[in-house]
């Protein structure tokens, strides 16, 4: 693979990735200023300065994973199950937004960060069938949904 056309790639998996972050901030923006603050939050609650730098971050890593699988695919078509995988659980990253701070409805995001976890999960072990390091990238990811997962369960049984 050309070097053009693999950085040409690296750009598209972070604009896919940055969009779906561009996407589920349009429904952040609104409820995380004048509905989350007056949410009962469990003690552990992390600051909310602490949110947008690590799902930047995270947002970038998995860019990069779905890069590695694509470049060493050669092409889509050769990973489409594990890049459609990486695709649905980008739509339902942006999908938990809307539910949990666009919609209000914690409980509906509830049950579909269960959903995003487990899509996120397949896509991690689509991963490492053709890289291990693209897997490992995902990592945090997985452990950051868990946790986030966690946060909205004691969320909506607070609330």
């Amino acid at each position: 693979m050309s070097g053009g056309r693999s950085a040409l790639g690296l750009a598209l998996w972070l604009a896919a990735s940055f969009a779906a972050a561009g996407l589920g901030g349009l429904a952040t923006a609104a409820g995380v200023t004048d509905w989350y603050p007056t949410l009962a939050k469990p003690p552990w609650t992390p600051p909310s300065w602490l949110f947008g730098p690590v799902w930047t971050v995270l947002y970038a890593a998995m860019a990069v994973a779905a890069w590695i699988v694509w470049k060493e695919a050669g092409r889509f078509s050769n990973a489409r199950g594990a890049l459609s995988l990486h695709l649905l659980q980008l739509a339902l990253n942006a999908l938990w937004s809307w539910l949990f701070f666009g919609m209000r409805r914690p409980g509906l995001a509830a049950v579909e960060i269960v959903v995003l976890w487990i899509a996120i999960a397949a896509t991690l072990l689509a991963f490492a069938r053709r890289s291990r390091l693209a897997a490992a990238l995902l990592v945090p990811y997985l452990l950051w949904v868990t946790f986030a997962a966690a946060l909205n369960l004691a969320i909506w049984a607070r609330n």
